[in-house]
């Protein structure tokens, strides 16, 4: 992958009531990407549900992000081009983080090339799934708030919770970005974000203490992202709250990390139990035993059965939401 930078920032400015009032600048990058990338497929894991305020695919087939850098708030915007390659602008003080690591958030650090299938099922799904790259954040805290959000409920309480403390607390997104964007807010708003208004967002006790803890240690955490992902992941579990499924979820957008599998979920274990062997009953060790000859690409294995479409039946009702805003 080569890229490079444009010559310019771009100042475009408008006229109200007489007057001339500069809209933010805008950073303008241009890829040029020597292989295949499905923007949807690849920045798919970062939105947490279809009114996510920091995530925004748009009709014409841009994907936006809104996300808190080490150097602020920052709104980016990302497209392929007619001609080939990737489109991507900026604003806000963090414009230009997020534009010098575009290209590993579009899975150039990532070796799809290392994965060899060994069951027809992934052979096929890797083959119509030639666009997957696995991204890379670089930053922990964004992937590992909602994730602890997500422990132990469903996605509707946990994606509802996300919205309601991003849009309550979170500041607008940067530049000219879709209504209703948000940054999330930034670790010392975390941390003191009252009991009351987690109650109000549906958050209890437990998962709401284990956030303000890991904000409070958000400089460590944050340094993970720069770790091996074994080392990066028990850096996270030095946090009481924090195991193996909640470091794992993050780990793997924030490092792009092909092999760190998702364990203690659910519904993972049942589904690749059920692809590769048609067992739905399968337990975390069933899983990992039948993940075991792709070691080193085990969650781009996981990733691939679940684009597949290949699960078994429902045999219950899906699970009732919770609701704790009305105790």
């Amino acid at each position: 992958m080569a890229g490079r930078f444009a010559s310019r920032i771009q100042t475009t400015r408008t006229t109200i009531r007489g007057g001339h009032i500069p809209l933010p600048r805008s950073h303008d990058l241009d890829l040029d990407l020597d292989l295949d990338l499905d923007l949807g497929l690849t920045l798919g894991p970062l939105r947490r549900g279809p009114a996510d305020p920091t995530f925004r695919a748009t009709p014409d087939g841009s994907v936006w992000r809104a996300s808190r850098t080490p150097d602020g708030p920052g709104t980016i915007r990302v497209r392929m081009r007619a001609a080939g390659g990737v489109a991507a602008e900026a604003w806000g003080p963090g414009g230009s983080w997020l534009l010098e690591r575009l290209p590993a958030l579009l899975g150039a650090d990532d070796d799809p090339t290392a994965f060899v299938p060994r069951h027809k099922l992934l052979a096929l799904t890797h083959r119509a799934r030639r666009g997957l790259r696995l991204t890379r954040t670089g930053l922990v805290l964004e992937s590992l708030i909602p994730s602890i959000l997500e422990q132990k409920v469903t996605t509707h309480e946990a994606y509802g919770s996300w919205r309601v403390l991003v849009r309550t607390y979170g500041e607008p997104a940067p530049g000219p970005a879709p209504d209703g964007m948000y940054v999330m807010p930034d670790a010392r708003t975390w941390a003191m974000i009252p009991s009351w208004e987690w109650h109000r967002a549906n958050v209890d006790g437990k998962r709401s203490a284990t956030v303000v803890r890991a904000a409070r240690a958000a400089a460590r955490l944050e340094e993970a992202a720069h770790m091996a992902p074994p080392e990066a992941r028990k850096r996270l579990e030095l946090i009481p709250g924090i195991g193996p499924w909640t470091s794992a979820e993050t780990i793997q957008r924030s490092n792009g990390a092909p092999d760190e599998v998702t364990t203690g979920d659910l519904h993972l274990p049942g589904i690749v139990g059920w692809a590769l062997a048609g067992d739905r009953t399968a337990d975390d060790a069933a899983m990992l035993e039948l993940l075991a000859p792709y070691e080193g690409q085990r969650h781009r294995a996981a990733r691939l059965i679940l684009l597949s479409g290949r699960v078994p039946a429902r045999r219950a009702p899906r699970m009732t939401p919770g609701d704790i805003t009305k105790w």
